[in-house]
C-alpha cells in the first residue's frame, strides 16, 4: 500500500511541476544588469555588480524622434532591448520604433523568440502576418489603433499613405532577433547555393544574382 501511495504521488508531483520546468524561471534577484564585457556565456548576458549599477542601465532615448528613412525600404527599425539598454536582462520584455517614409516598407521578417504588438502613432499602414496554413492575416491600421503579430510567423508592415508614419512596438522578451526572409535568404554568409535557391524560388541563376546584388548592403 505504501508502495501504491509513494507512486501516486510521485505521478501527482511530476505533472504538476512538469509545465513549471517548461518555462523561464522567475528571476533571483531584484536586477540582472547586463555585463557585455564580462566574455561569460549564457543564456543571455551575466549580472554586473551591484555596485556599479546605475540609473543610465534602465534608460534608452533612442526612441524619442523619428528616425531616418532615406533608404531602399523607406523605412528604419529602432530596438529598445537589452543591448540598449542592459537593465532588461532577465526581464523578458523589449520596445521599439518603426518609422516609414511614405510608400516605406517594413519586409516580410520573423521574430523567432516573440510576439510583437505594435501601437501606431502616427500615420496609417497596411499590415499582416502568415499563418502556417499558409492563411494571411491582414488589417488596415490608424493612428491610436494596435496589431498583434504572434511569435515565429512571418509579417510586414506598409506605408500606403501620403504622409510618414510610426510605430512603437513591443515584444516578451528581451531579445526578440529578427529575420528579414529576403534578406536572410539571399545575403547570407556563406551564401545559400544558387540550385537551392533556384528551385525554391523557380527562377534562373541570373535572376537570383541580380536579387543578391540589390539586396546587398551598401559600402
Amino acid at each position: 500500500m505504501g508502495v501504491k501511495i509513494v507512486a501516486g504521488f510521485l505521478v501527482v508531483f511530476l505533472a504538476v511541476a512538469t509545465p513549471a520546468f517548461a518555462n523561464d524561471p522567475d528571476m533571483l534577484q531584484d536586477v540582472c544588469v547586463a555585463d557585455s564585457t564580462s566574455g561569460v556565456k549564457v543564456n543571455g548576458f551575466a549580472c554586473k555588480a551591484a555596485a556599479n549599477i546605475t540609473a543610465e542601465d534602465f534608460f534608452f532615448a533612442g526612441i524619442a524622434k523619428p528616425g531616418v528613412t532615406n533608404n531602399t525600404m523607406g523605412s528604419l527599425v529602432t530596438g529598445a532591448n537589452v543591448e540598449k539598454i542592459p537593465g532588461l536582462n532577465t526581464l523578458g520584455v523589449s520596445m521599439g520604433r518603426i518609422d516609414f517614409a511614405p510608400g516605406g516598407l517594413n519586409p516580410p521578417h520573423t521574430h523567432p523568440r516573440a510576439t510583437e504588438m505594435i501601437f501606431v502613432l502616427y500615420g496609417e499602414l497596411d499590415v499582416g502576418f502568415i499563418t502556417t496554413s499558409n492563411k494571411l492575416i491582414s488589417k488596415h491600421l490608424n493612428v491610436g489603433e494596435t496589431f498583434v503579430f504572434p511569435r515565429g510567423l512571418i509579417h510586414f508592415q506598409k506605408n500606403n499613405g501620403k504622409k510618414p508614419a510610426a510605430v512603437v512596438t513591443a515584444f516578451n522578451s528581451q531579445l526578440p532577433g529578427t529575420q528579414s526572409v529576403a534578406a536572410t535568404l539571399f545575403t547570407s554568409t556563406p551564401p545559400v547555393p544558387d540550385h537551392v535557391l533556384t528551385m525554391a524560388f523557380q527562377v534562373g541563376s541570373k535572376q537570383v544574382q541580380k536579387i543578391r546584388d540589390r539586396l546587398a548592403p551598401k559600402k
